[in-house]
């Protein structure tokens, strides 16, 4: 036993693992230690633990009344760890592992090792100091902060997201966004994170409706990113959302007093001039038409729609005789005429819009060949809501009855955008224009239900 015992502390020497034995009965005492024990507590040598006692070397009471009682109960113990007093007047973190033995003659003494564990305990303070750190930096945040695993599971969230669905942190852990949304929205989540992790790229000021537990909507704006390890193997995502209910409301609020005020300036050209406010209506809807065909989200729908409504209320400026004169116009007449784009132009280009709507505006006069006005801008020169704005203006005006002229019909308005398909007009747009045109047998698609339009073409 002896032997064994010294041969186990040779082995633990070179481990830098402390062995002892001490007795509890007849008199506490150590009776074996190796060289590795008393340097941890900072004693010179091995005989200078003699007159010790074990329970003497714990630094809090408590922890040695909870070791012993633990050892009493099981009969040994697995990695206690406690904090020692050393010879040196440090104290150390130590792991304790024993063994409570009794022997034949009823010897009854402790068997075990301790493990100087300081260096790893500071390192989980300074991790524990690191964490807390940043959970309070993330509760402090007024947003909705979340991480997710790789099968999009919730990991961690900060506050402001657990307020948000109504639960604690540690009840939202392996949750994912099908337990908090509707099904519709939380598939979007979902597979917008999938994306995020199959490709590396992030998801960028992405505007959402999100529907809150007591039945409302809020609108939000989120960014998410791939979380990746040291080795740069993506892991999970990390989400930030913020809520922006509030300014959307004023935001929104603010578009529509400011659309109300050209509305009105809109009305006092359909007192002047009924044929221009009847066209812009009509001019709006085919533009909104062709948005819809490319897939264009509520926002932008709108910027072309209020362009297409308010394109020609330069001409408010405009004397009657010039825009309504039969046959043709005279040089003058004609420039005359093209200042409605830069009158528009300067009424509403110090208003502040989501979209560029005074630029659109300003170019739906322009042509692909450089042949329009007022800049002759060329090819991408010009935006792709005034290239759309060109040919609904075309098609409405040919299609129309006019005060100097009869409808020309949709033959000949298809013949013209056809004709100038690639020069003048965008092709894409006028493919899409002739497609409308035909699934609707050549008939104006543009009315508005209950209005009653006497400058159009009889269906």
């Amino acid at each position: 036993m002896k032997n064994n015992f010294y041969l186990d502390i040779a082995t633990a020497n070179n481990l830098g693992i402390g062995l002892f034995k001490y007795s509890l009965l007849p008199e506490e005492k150590f009776f074996l230690v190796n060289s590795t024990f008393s340097d941890i507590l900072g004693y010179p040598s091995v005989e200078d633990l003699e007159n010790e006692k074990l329970g003497n070397l714990f630094y809090k009471a408590s922890d040695k009344e909870a070791f012993f009682a633990a050892l009493k109960k099981e009969g040994k113990i697995k990695f206690f760890e406690t904090s020692f007093k050393d010879k040196r007047g440090n104290i150390p973190w130590i792991a304790i592992t024993a063994s409570l033995v009794t022997s034949a003659n009823q010897e009854e003494y402790i068997e075990g090792m301790i493990e100087d564990i300081t260096s790893h305990k500071k390192m989980e303070e300074q991790l524990s100091l690191e964490r807390d750190f940043l959970q309070g930096l993330l509760d402090n945040i007024p947003d909705a902060i979340y991480f997710k695993d790789l099968l999009n599971r919730i990991i961690k969230v900060n506050q402001f997201y657990a307020k948000g669905v109504g639960l604690n942190p540690e009840e939202i852990v392996g949750k994912t966004d099908f337990d908090f949304f509707p099904h519709d929205q939380a598939q979007k989540m979902f597979d917008d994170d999938n994306r995020i992790i199959k490709t590396g790229k992030p998801i960028i000021g992405e505007i959402e409706r999100t529907l809150l537990k007591n039945g409302t909507w809020n609108q939000v704006i989120t960014t998410k990113i791939p979380m990746c390890d040291r080795e740069g193997k993506i892991i999970g995502t990390m989400g930030i959302t913020r809520d922006m209910t509030a300014y959307a409301n004023l935001e929104k609020e603010r578009i529509a007093m400011v659309i109300n005020s050209l509305t009105v300036l809109g009305r006092a050209l359909e007192m002047r001039d009924p044929y221009t406010f009847s066209h812009t209506r009509h001019v709006a809807n085919i533009a909104e038409k062709i948005g819809e065909a490319l897939g264009w989200d509520k926002n932008r729908l709108l910027g072309i729609k209020l362009a297409g409504e308010l394109h020609d209320l330069g001409k408010i400026s405009i004397p009657l005789d010039i825009l309504n004169k039969p046959g043709k116009l005279s040089d003058l007449e004609y420039s005359f005429v093209q200042q409605h784009v830069i009158k528009c132009y300067n009424l509403i280009k110090d208003i502040d819009f989501p979209f560029a709507l005074a630029e659109i505006i300003y170019q739906h006069h322009e042509r692909l060949d450089g042949s329009g006005y007022p800049r002759k801008l060329k090819g991408d020169e010009i935006l792709l809501e005034s290239r759309i704005l060109a040919v609904s203006d075309v098609l409405e005006s040919m299609v129309s009855y006019r005060p100097y002229r009869q409808a020309l019909g949709f033959d000949t308005a298809c013949a013209e955008l056809i004709q100038g398909r690639g020069s003048k007009y965008d092709p894409q747009i006028v493919e899409i224009m002739l497609n409308l045109v035909n699934e609707n047998g050549k008939k104006p698609f543009w009315h508005i239900p209950g209005f009653l339009d006497p400058f159009s073409i009889p269906s």
